[in-house]
């Protein structure tokens, strides 16, 4: 097994190892540094990234044709929705819940689902396709798994920055697909000129060219 499939796992092993590190627990109630969440729910977000891949694995009937990465974030309502949107308000909820028993149970939990995913990605079909139940609608498996990577890397560096810890460096095996499927987002919501600009002239740079 290559490609995205190993570099989610390790990217996820990553995540675990930081879930474990006595900062995280110590800082667990305290603000993150991402806005409205407790350390203790953005590491139940990151962790529950693994919970996703969990419930995607399960074969649920015959799946819908999939759609394109950049069809299934355009889709997606919290990409662009403000902190108050149901969306996000649903997420922090879900952290906070997955935090509830504390950081050693949350690492546990998510080691427990890398273990078995160690085992079954690499029987998975080249060609799976994984519906969404959440969505309402179908990405191929390695899709998936990719948008779960940049959930992984991002999310990881925002919890090592709130307990003042340096971000997990991480191979460009994984680094790659990740600023790569950044970019195309960025593109695909601001237009490439103004990435282009961001880039290579800071004078004439907009504001953002974020891709959330």
């Amino acid at each position: 097994m290559g490609g995205i499939r190993q570099s989610y796992l390790v990217a996820a092993a990553s995540a675990v190892s930081l879930l474990r590190t006595p900062a995280v627990a110590a800082a667990w109630d305290k603000p993150s540094a991402l806005t409205e969440f407790s350390v203790g729910g953005l590491a139940g977000h990151l962790a529950h990234q693994l919970v996703r891949v969990d419930d995607v694995l399960t074969p649920n009937g015959q799946p819908q044709e999939p759609v394109e990465l950049l069809e299934h974030y355009s889709r997606s309502p919290w990409v662009q929705a403000g902190l108050d949107h149901e969306s996000n308000l649903s997420i922090r909820r879900g952290g906070q819940a997955a935090a509830a028993d504390g950081a050693a149970t949350l690492a546990d939990r998510a080691q427990a689902l890398l273990d078995l995913q160690i085992a079954a990605l690499p029987a998975e079909p080249a060609d799976r396709v994984v519906d969404l139940p959440w969505s309402g609608w179908a990405l191929r498996l390695d899709d998936f798994l990719l948008t779960r990577l940049v959930e992984l890397v991002v999310h990881s560096d925002d919890l090592a920055a709130s307990v003042g810890l340096d971000t997990p460096e991480l191979p460009s095996s994984i680094i790659d697909p990740v600023v790569e499927l950044l970019a195309r987002l960025a593109v695909h919501r601001h237009g490439a000129t103004a990435v282009i600009r961001t880039l290579s002239r800071a004078e004439r740079a907009p504001a953002t060219i974020s891709a959330f």
